[in-house]
């Protein structure tokens, strides 16, 4: 693959990431570990930050120039006033779980269950929150009703699980895995896979983005058509790589303390990932209709779904690499 050399604005941007060692963000670790930023002319500085909610403040305070979270952020954002733009779609589904702690498990109904309960989700009034909001409301439950407790990535669950702090926790692979394995949890409502979106949200639900203010894309078209083309090679890669292929390629530490436990939890969760990184205009609006629900700054609020997200930037990389 050819180096994008000087065609970039700045090859050095700043990356944070809502919680990099969740399964769902994988794509942009292999982009980096790969040397596809590399051939990209790219040498981006990714920060590990605890909840998608955080790498948004930080990408709205100008401690970064990208950030890799949910799609929703866009749309909150342009409800503020603020043109926050997705580039790159690498995660189909939201990609967490509902999972009660065994000894609570028994008591579980229906969501209206939720009514009480002290829930771990990834960081407050993020996508994990949301999600248990929107399962609650439709069940007649009122979000004030619950106790969300923040618990931060994959071992901050695992570890609120099993010393009894929360009742549940919203969180994503690999801490699903290791948690379902062990008997300590049973999963009530799974984004996983395709079947479990569109049951809990009625379609599928775009999560897993690479998204930047707009004066940024303004002004460094070929640093986010370089970042874009590094991702979908990313994309493609994990769409043809075997699950042995593509925890070899994960840091060495993600796999442990059980590799086979990281296994299981690629092979059943890697239809998560785009294929292509193409956004669409159905599942920005399904996304749009649960964020309306759960969140009352954008309850009447008319927001341009069309400027939420673009595909200028995926579909040029695809091209590119259709002729290599």
């Amino acid at each position: 693959m050819a180096r994008a050399g000087n065609s970039v604005e700045t090859s050095r941007v700043r990356v944070t990431i809502g919680g990099k060692a969740f399964l769902q963000y994988a794509p942009v670790t292999l982009a980096e570990r790969l040397g596809f930023f590399k051939d990209a002319g790219l040498d981006p500085e990714l920060l590990d930050v605890s909840g998608g909610s955080k790498a948004l403040q930080a990408l709205v305070a100008g401690s970064a120039e990208l950030t890799a979270g949910a799609f929703d952020h866009t749309i909150q954002m342009h409800a503020k006033g603020q043109k926050i733009v997705g580039v790159v779609l690498f995660g189909r589904h939201p990609t967490f779980a509902l999972a009660l702690r065994k000894e609570r498990a028994a008591e579980y109904r229906d969501p209206s269950s939720l009514r009480g309960m002290k829930i771990g989700v990834t960081a407050l009034g993020s996508q994990t929150q949301f999600m248990v909001e929107y399962m609650a409301l439709r069940a007649g439950v009122s979000p004030t009703d619950i106790s969300f407790v923040s618990v931060g990535g994959g071992t901050g669950a695992v570890a609120a699980i099993r010393n009894g702090a929360v009742d549940a926790v919203v969180t994503g692979e690999p801490a699903l895995t290791t948690l379902t394995a062990t008997g300590d949890v049973k999963l009530v409502a799974d984004t996983r896979t395709n079947e479990g979106t569109i049951g809990i949200f009625g379609g599928l639900y775009p999560s897993g983005t690479i998204y930047a203010r707009s004066d940024f894309i303004e002004r460094n078209p070929d640093t986010l058509q370089a970042f874009a083309l590094a991702m979908v090679r990313a994309l493609q890669w994990i769409d043809r790589a075997s699950v042995d292929e593509i925890a070899d390629a994960l840091p060495e530490e993600w796999a442990k303390p059980d590799r086979n436990i990281f296994l299981a939890s690629i092979r059943g969760t890697r239809d998560m990932f785009s294929p292509d990184g193409r956004f669409s205009a159905e599942s920005a609006g399904i996304a749009f209709q649960v964020l309306s629900t759960v969140d009352p700054q954008l309850r009447g609020v008319k927001v341009d779904l069309a400027e939420t997200f673009t595909n200028r930037f995926v579909e040029k990389a695809l091209q590119t690499l259709a002729s290599k």
